[in-house]
C-alpha cells in the first residue's frame, strides 16, 4: 500500500513536446525513491497510519457493489493490504503491481491471507506492465506530501487510461489541496537556523583566508542566497494543531480523478482569497493540507463515500502532516495586518 511508482509527477513534469505527457527517467527515479519503500519499516510506518488505514478499509468494504465479482488494479500495491482487501470483499482478481522488490513481501502476505487463487502480484514498472485484460476499478494510495510531491499520480493515470474500462471506478476519485493562513514560532526558529548558518560561514570564509590564503568572501551573496531559499522559502514538513489556523481554509486544487492529464498536474498555480478570523496573533504563513474521497462516479456511485484528510487534527493525524510555507511574519489587529519588520 503505497509505494511509489515513479516519484513525483510534480516535482518531475514538465510541459514540451507539443503538449505530450512528460518523460518519465525511471532509473533516477529509482534511485531517489523506489528504494525506500522497499524496506518494510517504511511500509509499517505507513500501515500504523490509522486514519489513512480506515479510510481505505471502510471505502472498500462498505462499498462491496464496486468489487464483489469485479477485476482490480492496484497500483503500488507496496504490502499487498489494498489487494487483500479488494480479495476479502468479493474480486474476481485483483493485479497487484509493484516497482520494487516489496512485491516478494506482498506474495507471501497475499499466499499467508490465503487470496493467492484471487491475487497477482506483479513486479513491475506500472507504465511498462501489460495485463490480459482491462478493469473494473484501479485502487491505489498514490499521494505525497501536499497530494503531488513525490505521489505516483502519473503512474495511476498511466494504468486509468490504459486498463481501466469505460465504465470503471477509481479509488480515490477525487482529491483536493488546501491552504490556510497559521501561527507558529517556526519563522523565528528557522531564522534564528540561518544567523547561525551565516556566521559559520563568516568564520569559515576567515579561516580560509588566514590558513589557505585564498579570500572566499566573494561566494557570501550567492551562499546567503541558497541559505535564505533553504531556512524560509522551502516548505517544511509540520504537525499543525488545529489551533494554529487564523483563518479560512481555501481549496487551491481539485482533482477528478478519472479525468486529470498529467499536464493538469505538472505545475499547480492558484489565487485565492482567505480571511483572518484571529486577532491579535502572529501570521507565520501558511499551512498546506490534501484530502482525498472515495465516490465512485455519477453513473456508478459509491454507497457511501468516504474521506480521508491530512488536516491539522487535535489526535495524532497522518503521517503525511502538513506544509507549512513561511513568510515575513505579521501582526493582526482588528482583521487588518501589520508588518513586524520588512527585509
Amino acid at each position: 500500500m503505497g509505494s511509489r511508482q515513479n516519484g513525483g509527477a510534480s516535482d518531475r513534469a514538465a510541459l514540451g513536446n507539443g503538449g505530450a505527457p512528460p518523460v518519465v527517467d525511471k532509473e533516477v527515479d529509482f534511485a531517489n525513491y523506489f528504494c525506500t519503500y522497499a524496506f518494510l519499516y517504511h511500509q509499517k510506518e505507513m500501515l500504523s497510519d490509522r486514519v489513512r488505514m480506515n479510510a481505505y478499509y471502510d471505502s472498500i468494504f462498505r462499498n462491496k457493489h464496486h468489487f464483489n465479482g469485479k477485476t482490480v488494479l492496484d497500483v503500488g500495491t507496496g504490502s499487498g493490504i489494498l489487494a487483500i482487501w479488494s480479495a476479502q470483499a468479493g474480486a474476481k482478481k485483483v493485479y497487484a503491481v509493484e516497482a520494487t522488490k516489496m512485491s516478494e513481501h506482498a506474495r507471501a502476505l497475499v499466499k499467508s491471507n490465503n487470496v493467492e487463487n484471487v491475487v497477482e502480484v506483479i513486479e513491475g514498472s506500472m507504465e511498462d506492465v501489460v495485463l490480459p485484460e482491462k478493469v473494473d476499478v484501479i485502487i491505489s494510495e498514490w499521494m505525497g506530501y501536499l497530494l503531488l510531491r513525490e505521489s505516483m499520480f502519473d503512474s495511476v493515470i498511466c494504468a486509468r487510461d490504459r486498463w481501466l474500462k469505460p465504465n470503471g471506478v477509481m479509488y480515490p476519485s477525487h482529491a483536493r489541496i488546501w491552504f490556510a493562513p497559521i501561527r507558529s514560532g517556526l519563522v523565528e526558529r528557522k531564522e534564528n537556523d540561518l544567523e547561525e548558518v551565516m556566521d559559520d560561514w563568516y568564520n569559515f570564509v576567515e579561516d580560509t583566508k588566514d590558513t589557505y590564503g585564498v579570500d572566499m568572501g566573494v561566494l557570501t551573496q550567492p551562499f546567503s542566497a541558497e541559505q535564505r531559499r533553504y531556512y524560509l522559502q522551502t516548505s517544511l514538513w509540520q504537525n499543525l494543531h488545529p489551533n494554529q489556523i487564523i483563518g479560512t481554509a481555501a481549496i487551491i486544487k481539485e482533482i477528478d480523478c478519472l479525468t486529470a492529464t498529467v499536464n493538469d498536474i505538472s505545475e499547480v498555480r492558484s489565487n485565492f482569497s482567505s480571511s483572518i478570523t484571529m486577532e491579535n496573533t502572529s501570521l507565520c504563513g501558511f499551512g498546506g493540507w490534501f484530502d482525498v474521497h472515495f465516490r465512485g462516479r455519477k453513473d456508478n456511485p459509491a454507497q457511501q463515500e468516504i474521506e480521508l484528510t491530512t488536516a491539522p487534527s487535535k489526535d495524532a493525524g497522518t503521517h503525511w502532516g502538513q506544509q507549512v510555507c513561511t513568510k515575513p511574519e505579521l501582526l493582526v489587529q482588528g482583521g487588518k495586518l501589520f508588518p513586524l519588520f520588512i527585509d
